[in-house]
C-alpha cells in the first residue's frame, strides 16, 4: 500500500498548493448556513480531488463535505472520505490553521490518511499498521500520565477544566487531533455531533502515533456510516484516557440527550 499512500500524498500536495496559491486573495466566500462558511476554493479543490482520487481507485466510493451525499457509497467497501479544506474559517481569515484532508476508508476504518497543511509547512501521513509521520519523521503522543495539567488545543477552557492548560488552537479539528498525535497537546475532546470527513484522516494519524481515539463516550469510531457522523471525538495520550472520559462523561451524556 506504500505506493498508494505516496500517490494520495501527491494528490493532496497538488490540491494544497492550489489552495495556498489563492490563500489571502480576493476569492468568493459565503455561508452555507449561519456559522458554516465556505468559499469557491473549497469547491474547486473538491472537484480536483474527486477527479484525481477517483482515477486512482475507480471502485472506491466518495464522501466529502462539499459534495451532496449519495447513499451509493454504502455499497462500497473502500470509500474516500475528504475535506477539501478543513478549517475554512481560518482559510478565509488569512490564518494558517487549515489543511487538505484525505482518508481512504476500508471496511469502516481509515487505512491511509494524509493532512497537507501548506501554510504551516506540515504534511502528516499514516498507514494502518505502519505508524505516522510529520514531514517524513515518525511521531508519537506525549506519553503524559497525569491528567491535571494536560494540554488541550482550545481558545478557552470551561471553569470545570481549570486544571488543564489551553494551547494554540487551529480552526481545523484535524490539525488539533494531529497535535495530540505529535505530542504538541495531550488531549483533544469535542462533545457534539460532527462529520466523518473532518476527522477520518486525523483519527488514523493519531492511532498510528499510539493515541487512544474514540467518540466522546469512549466508543469505537466507525466511518462510511449512513449519517456520516460521530458523536464527538476524544484523542488522548493513552495513560490519561480514563480520566479524560470520566471528566467528559456527564457533559457528553447531557449533550447526547439534547435534540439535534
Amino acid at each position: 500500500m506504500a505506493d498508494l499512500a505516496d500517490d494520495i500524498a501527491a494528490i493532496a500536495a497538488e490540491a494544497s498548493a492550489y489552495a495556498l496559491g489563492l490563500w489571502r486573495t480576493d476569492f468568493k466566500r459565503w455561508e452555507k448556513a449561519p456559522g458554516n462558511p465556505v468559499c469557491e476554493v473549497d469547491l474547486t479543490v473538491n472537484t480536483m480531488l474527486r477527479e484525481r482520487l477517483t482515477a486512482l481507485l475507480p471502485d472506491a466510493g466518495w464522501l466529502s463535505e462539499e459534495t451532496a451525499d449519495d447513499a451509493v457509497r454504502l455499497n462500497h467497501r473502500r470509500v474516500w472520505v475528504v475535506d477539501p479544506i478543513d478549517g475554512t474559517r481560518d482559510y478565509i481569515r488569512d490564518r494558517d490553521g487549515w489543511a487538505v484532508s484525505i482518508a481512504l476508508v476500508d471496511g469502516e476504518q481509515p487505512v491511509v490518511g494524509v493532512l497537507d497543511a501548506p501554510a504551516r509547512g506540515e504534511v502528516w501521513r499514516a498507514e494502518a499498521g505502519k505508524g505516522a509521520t510529520l514531514n517524513g519523521q515518525p511521531i508519537a503522543h506525549s506519553g503524559r500520565s497525569v491528567f491535571i495539567g494536560s494540554r488541550a488545543p482550545t481558545d478557552t477552557l470551561p471553569k470545570v477544566d481549570h486544571d488543564l492548560v489551553a494551547v494554540t488552537k487551529p480552526n481545523s479539528i484535524a490539525l488539533r487531533i494531529a497535535m495530540v498525535a505529535n505530542g504538541e497537546a495531550d488531549l483533544l475532546a469535542t462533545i457534539r455531533w460532527g462529520n466523518e470527513w473532518d476527522i477520518a484522516a486525523a483519527v488514523l494519524i493519531a492511532r498510528e502515533a499510539g493515541c487512544e481515539v474514540t467518540d466522546a463516550l469512549g466508543r469505537k469510531l466507525r466511518f462510511n456510516t449512513p449519517r456520516a457522523e460521530a458523536f464527538g471525538v476524544l484523542a488522548v495520550a493513552p495513560a490519561i484516557q480514563l480520566a479524560a472520559l470520566a471528566r467528559l462523561h456527564d457533559r457528553a451524556v447531557e449533550a447526547l440527550g439534547k435534540p439535534r
